[in-house]
């Protein structure tokens, strides 16, 4: 039977998007989440998001990764699909939805901007080569001077399947800095398998990374990826980091429908 899905994009980081209200989407069927974001084969994605009704919230957000398993938390889909549930009426312009790591709050900006409330970061753990935190999802941070250069999806993975995270594995990020504050940023996400255009639970850890490492004195820190700019903005107290927002577009692709 043939379902409507929407496609979403955050700074190229593209998810499929389902309104799944009515619960008749097959939730554990790993095989058709994997197919459907197949790129040559099915709609093509970096993921598959679920928006779900919510008893204490406008709605639930339930993500699954490119490889079909649901995942932890993306900010970039957080964001899209804050948009997507506008597009639905679902909300206006300000939403409060549940994820996998809790309750976030969003604000839909006057020029099409998606301002999303990121969870507190209370460990930041610093290796000689290496930054190590959580931002509702693992992210590994590493500073490079040959970022337009390298091969990220081998130097990633190298890294996300060393055994070094465990088996869960890790996101990787490589960061070269531009200005105080403004870093680049490329990313190899554990579940898609592959360097994204954009990661926004990447660019958080990043942005939070820099400050800790003394790389800027910024509090807003705009980061530059391929698929475009995002900005995250935070508060610091001692090695505590709150009031986490990250900011940038949510665009509506295209709609369409495919079986289920």
């Amino acid at each position: 039977m043939p379902h409507t899905f929407y496609k979403y994009q955050g700074t190229g980081n593209d998810f499929i998007m389902v309104d799944n209200r009515d619960n008749t989407f097959p939730k554990n069927d790993t095989k058709l989440v994997n197919q459907l974001c197949d790129r040559r084969f099915g709609i093509g994605a970096d993921g598959l998001i679920l928006l779900e009704n919510a008893s204490d919230a406008d709605f639930r957000m339930v993500y699954y990764n490119a490889d079909g398993n649901e995942s932890s938390m993306c900010g970039n889909g957080g964001r899209c699909i804050v948009a997507f549930a506008s597009l639905l009426g679902v909300i206006d312009d300000e939403a409060d939805f549940i994820a996998v790591d809790g309750k976030h709050h969003a604000v839909i900006q006057e020029d099409g901007m998606v301002s999303l409330h990121m969870k507190d970061v209370n460990t930041v753990t610093v290796y000689e080569d290496y930054v190590f935190l959580d931002t509702g999802s693992p992210h590994h941070v590493e500073m490079t001077d040959d970022l337009g250069k390298m091969n990220v999806k081998a130097i990633g993975a190298s890294i996300r399947y060393s055994g070094m995270y465990g088996d869960k594995g890790s996101n990787v990020n490589f960061v070269n800095q531009n200005e105080d504050d403004k870093f680049s940023v490329r990313t190899y996400e554990r579940g898609v398998e592959d360097e994204t255009l954009s990661c926004g639970t990447g660019v958080t850890a990043v942005a939070i990374a820099m400050k800790v490492l003394n790389k800027t004195t910024a509090n807003t820190v705009r980061l530059q990826t391929p698929g475009g700019l995002l900005k995250v903005t935070f508060k610091q107290e001692g090695k505590q980091f709150t009031e986490i927002y990250l900011t940038g577009p949510a665009t509506y692709v295209f709609k369409g429908e495919a079986e289920w």
